[in-house]
């Protein structure tokens, strides 16, 4: 990483101080958003040959054909070509435009590519949250230790970022909407003899208590979800409800029902590197999203801003019928994926002296439109790279956010990779309202398991 950071300080996009800072912006630099910032704290214009577009508000119309009742967004892009494709034989060309698990991929598998098409910043967001994230320019912190959100609601936390934990932040309470259902999403495998299988199958719901400007104060929870399993046959009837607090101390909470025991027990054990059973153990808790829950295992340094190809706008594959098309026997359908050029926020994560995790390193590559991860690179115990991981990214053009739900790894060791929360041809269902509090209890799980 020490030409990426040579890089980014002579554009002069390194961030001033590497150390986590408490205090909110000064109200002279939030004057930025709105004038060459959004008001989320993107850059307006667009870079200097054009490949990145000026911001404009977004995509707020659906392609002619959509039928907003089954949540199956149609690519609004669908008659573009790619612009050009890259591989092993020229990656070299573009390597300051790759992440390293990106490169990792093209040298791993020769059928690993990436079609690179035009560029459309088109994720939308509502205006109250607009504004919401100018006030916490100036009154929005974290605790002393970094881990807390203090005087932030209903908008992006930081939107002028001074250090990793703000932006990883960000990511953590980034707006796919009020709520949304993905009424039958899949969790698929790849194994290393190249067969696809699925490794879980059911409804995942969530909401996101943070962005309810309904209630007083501070909000206690970023987000609750939760996973009603349909398949496979051993897990059918299972279900697991997630509280993701604001405050540290609290950290994610969460419950299992196991229809065999009939009953509802508390899972403390389901956070950090437990292996996702989700992903049959291709992935950890964390992982999700390519990453949630606590940071306090690691020290997360903001490195910048730069440009990079990563997946986005990529209807074909989140909303695709066929997932026999899309899922290789080594990798995704290169043909399926859209790759653009996007400016993002690049945060390194360093495992802390004495804390444990099956990651030694892990960077991150932050949209600055969406505040979603799209991106990441993982690194086993030797410093090595083992697991990169993306975020298929697909902006609500019927509705404001961006569903960044459907992410996935590779596992450059195994030879194996998986998708989690895929949609398909069931699509995602967004919410304007809250349901009550009482869907949300841990009670409520074992009512909803199927037995």
């Amino acid at each position: 990483m020490k030409k990426l950071a040579a890089a980014l300080i002579g554009a002069g996009l390194l961030s001033a101080s590497m150390g986590i800072a408490h205090a909110a912006v000064s109200a002279e630099d939030a004057k930025k958003l709105g004038t060459t910032l959004t008001m989320t704290g993107a850059e307006k214009a667009g870079n200097k040959d054009g490949s990145i577009p000026e911001y404009t508000g977004g995509l707020t119309t659906a392609p002619a054909g959509f039928d907003k009742s089954n949540g199956v967004r149609p690519d609004p892009f669908a008659s573009e070509k790619p612009l050009f494709s890259i591989d092993a034989k020229n990656m070299a060309q573009y390597a300051d435009k790759l992440t390293e698990g990106t490169k990792a991929l093209m040298k791993a598998y020769p059928d690993f590519r990436i079609d690179v098409f035009k560029t459309h910043r088109t994720v939308s967001l509502p205006k109250s949250l607009q504004e919401n994230s100018v006030k916490n320019a100036t009154r929005a912190k974290l605790s002393e230790d970094g881990l807390s959100l203090q005087g932030a609601r209903a908008g992006v936390p930081f939107p002028i970022p001074k250090n990793g934990n703000e932006v990883m932040t960000n990511h953590i309470t980034r707006f796919q909407g009020v709520g949304f259902v993905v009424p039958k999403y899949t969790a698929y495998n790849v194994d290393s003899s190249g067969k696809l299988f699925v490794s879980t199958q059911g409804t995942w719901t969530q909401e996101a208590p943070y962005y309810d400007e309904s209630k007083d104060g501070d909000a206690v929870l970023f987000t609750r979800a939760r996973a009603n399993y349909s398949g496979p046959a051993r897990r059918a009837g299972e279900a697991i409800l997630s509280y993701d607090h604001v405050d540290a101390e609290k950290g994610s909470r969460r419950w299992q029902y196991l229809p065999g025991q009939r009953r509802v027990r508390l899972a403390p054990d389901l956070a950090y590197d437990t292996p996702n059973a989700s992903t049959s153990g291709m992935s950890t808790i964390d992982d999700i999203n390519l990453f949630n829950g606590k940071m306090d295992r690691f020290d997360f340094k903001l490195v910048g801003k730069k440009e990079f190809y990563v997946p986005y706008n990529a209807y074909r594959f989140a909303y695709a019928a066929n997932p026999e098309e899309v899922f290789g026997s080594k990798v995704i359908n290169p043909a399926s994926v859209r790759w653009e050029l996007h400016r993002v926020w690049v945060v390194e994560a360093t495992l802390k002296e004495g804390k444990r995790h099956i990651y030694s390193k892990r960077t991150f590559y932050v949209d600055e439109d969406s505040w979603a991860a799209l991106a990441s690179d993982q690194y086993d115990g030797r410093g090595q790279m083992w697991r990169p991981g993306f975020n298929y990214i697909t902006p609500n053009y019927d509705a404001s956010g961006a569903y960044s739900t459907a992410a996935g790894h590779y596992d450059l060791i195994a030879g194996t990779y998986c998708i989690n929360v895929w949609p398909g041809k069931g699509g995602v269902k967004v919410s304007d309202k809250f349901t009550p509090d009482s869907s949300w209890t841990a009670d409520s799980l074992s009512g909803a398991g199927v037995r």
